[in-house]
């Protein structure tokens, strides 16, 4: 019984003020740790950062710091953890092969939180798709096609490509060309295709529309026809515009016409 009284004696004097000192450093480091997050997030907000990479960021900071403060206190009670540290080393290279992917998607996704090139709800053309942004994901992005169609594209192939927005202006020109026989009268077919620009409320004043002969095609006189519009507007402007100026020229006698060639026969005397 006196040997192991001694026994317990020698281990509380050898690691007893070990083990309290770890407790303590364990208590005071998360407490530490607790601080630092809320100091990163702070600042991340007031940066106005998306919140989806503050919450990444800091999630990512907590957790490196719990693991350096672990390995701290293993090494306080007395543990080797150079082991441990190589160990730690050696599983994070193996994931990181492993997901090499997953990975080039993740930092594609950080890049586009960062730099924002579009954000939820705008209308895009990326990774070769066309649709409204839904989702914005640390691996991949989500788009709603006009068709209502759910696209899901990874990260890296957004990056990778060019990016086209077509919500990031606030204005739009509608780029058009409506082309009239060589028989009818240029100045009455401009004339009315300023007055359809005229007449609609939704076109912009500034900068001015622009309506000009733009090329003398092979079956045709060709205008460009270009208002500039609210980019919310452009759609239902560009159908409109469109069917409009059908209908005017078809009141007016201003022909649209199609592709034709004249064919000659010639009769060799034999």
């Amino acid at each position: 019984m006196e040997e192991i009284l001694t026994k317990v004696y020698e281990l509380v004097t050898t690691y007893g003020l070990k083990i309290v000192g770890a407790i303590v450093l364990l208590v005071v480091g998360r407490f530490v740790v607790g601080i630092i997050i809320r100091m990163i997030a702070r600042m991340l907000e007031r940066s106005k950062v998306d919140v989806t990479l503050t919450k990444f960021v800091t999630t990512l900071t907590k957790t490196a710091l719990m693991i350096i403060l672990f390995i701290v206190v293993l090494n306080q009670i007395g543990v080797q953890t150079t082991s441990f540290v190589a160990l730690i080393g050696a599983i994070g290279l193996a994931i990181g092969f492993a997901l090499q992917g997953s990975l080039s998607n993740f930092a594609a996704g950080v890049m586009l939180i960062v730099f924002r090139p579009f954000k939820a709800g705008d209308f895009v053309e990326a990774g070769g798709t066309m649709g409204s942004v839904s989702e914005i994901g640390m691996f991949n992005t989500i788009l709603l096609t006009p068709d209502h169609k759910k696209i899901i594209i990874p990260n890296s192939s957004i990056t990778g490509a060019s990016i086209t927005n077509y919500s990031a202006m606030d204005t739009r020109r509608v780029d058009l060309i409506f082309g009239i026989g060589y028989g009818d009268d240029i100045k009455k077919a401009k004339s009315i295709l300023e007055r359809i620009i005229n007449q609609d409320d939704r076109v912009l004043k500034d900068p001015a529309p622009t309506v000009a002969v733009s090329e003398l095609g092979d079956s045709s006189v060709n205008f460009i026809f270009r208002p500039w519009v609210n980019s919310a507007d452009y759609w239902k402007v560009y159908w409109d515009m469109t069917e409009k100026v059908k209908l005017t020229f078809d009141e007016e006698g201003i022909s649209i016409p199609f592709p034709q060639r004249d064919v000659h026969l010639f009769q060799e005397s034999t």
